[in-house]
């Protein structure tokens, strides 16, 4: 499998990141090691997860995700084979965590030491902030208006805890999930001025969906190399095309949990239409050209496919050995003008 730069790190990883967040809710932990036993024979070698999974979140199942992961290493011997990244999260409503997650320097420290314990590793090789401490654009959000926000911590703050972690040789590299061009300008700042760490990846969703990533975020990929780790490239499968006409597969994940509503509604359904239609035409899978085209982006590092199959495994990944046509490339962007942003 093609293989990326992670940001300036020297480190390359695998053009498909196994993402996990299903692992605990969705599927059992054989599942879980099933499809990274799979993932790996297919020249995977990077995997993501986070304190938070599995989602949806619950008191009950944090931290179950990680375990898993830690459960595979252990049986396997296998941590050298893998680059791994996992994340803290910023503020919400998680009163089962630290009673009440912040991400200020004594929080980061806590947080990080609970998953290296749940992973059975010493070191987390990109570790992430899930997503920013202050309001701000992220998750579907749009527009910006002034808030009266608690006293927020400040991003020097939380970059140093993270210094500190490096420092003590528990993260490799840091990066950061969901945020905007503004925050990570800042954070950049930071490394330049203060000698805090470099931000070397931003986890933020990409897809034929939304393609909101391109606006001001892919500019500082290209020129600072802090390339995209692209999240929901299938938008929670929607464009596999399978919840169209009101479908509710069995088992699906918009089909089990409703509060998953981002991508509904009759403008992203009558886009995502257009796109599975395309792949038909041109005899492909819809999913595996979704996928391909978010591969074929040069600001993208690495894209992050899930599974709740073995099967959906296989044809996700197969997705890295396809090429798409100019006539398809064409047709897309045909589409996207019709529908720009169809979901924020």
């Amino acid at each position: 499998m093609e293989q990326r730069p992670l940001g300036r790190t020297g480190l390359d990883v695998s053009l498909i990141c196994l993402g996990t967040m299903t692992w605990g809710e969705q599927n059992t932990e054989a599942e879980a090691h099933a499809q990274m036993d799979l993932a790996i024979e297919a020249g995977v070698n990077f995997f993501d997860t986070a304190e938070m999974y599995p989602v949806p979140p619950k008191g009950e199942t944090q931290g179950r995700t990680e375990s898993y992961i830690g459960t595979w290493f252990n049986r396997t011997g296998r941590r050298k084979d893998v680059i791994l990244a996992s994340k803290v999260i910023g503020p919400g409503m998680f009163p089962y965590l630290r009673g009440g997650p912040r991400l200020d320097r004594k929080q980061v420290l806590e947080a990080c030491e609970a998953s290296l314990k749940r992973l059975q590793t010493d070191y987390i090789d990109l570790y992430q902030v899930h997503w920013p401490q202050r309001k701000t654009n992220y998750f579907g959000q749009l527009g910006y208006e002034p808030y009266d926000e608690d006293p927020v911590v400040p991003i020097e703050e939380t970059l140093t805890a993270l210094d500190d972690l490096v420092r003590q040789g528990k993260v490799r590299h840091v990066g950061i999930s969901n945020e905007t061009p503004w925050g990570l300008s800042e954070y950049l700042r930071l490394h330049r001025e203060k000698g805090l760490p470099r931000i070397e990846s931003i986890q933020n969703p990409y897809s034929l969906l939304n393609r909101s990533f391109e606006i001001g975020l892919s500019e500082f990929s290209h020129r600072e190399q802090v390339g995209l780790l692209a999240y929901s490239p299938l938008a929670f499968g929607v464009l596999s095309g399978k919840y169209l006409d009101g479908a509710e597969p069995a088992g699906a994940r918009l089909t089990l949990f409703k509060r998953f509503s981002r991508y509904n509604g009759e403008h992203p359904a009558a886009a995502t239409a257009q796109y599975v239609a395309l792949a038909r035409e041109h005899g492909l899978d819809p999913a595996q050209m979704a996928l391909a085209y978010v591969n074929s982006r040069p600001f993208v590092t690495s894209n992050i496919i899930g599974a709740t199959s073995l099967e959906q495994l296989r044809s996700n990944l197969a997705s890295a050995e396809l090429s798409l046509s100019p006539e398809v490339y064409k047709a897309i962007e045909q589409i996207h003008q019709r529908y720009t942003i169809p979901c924020p």
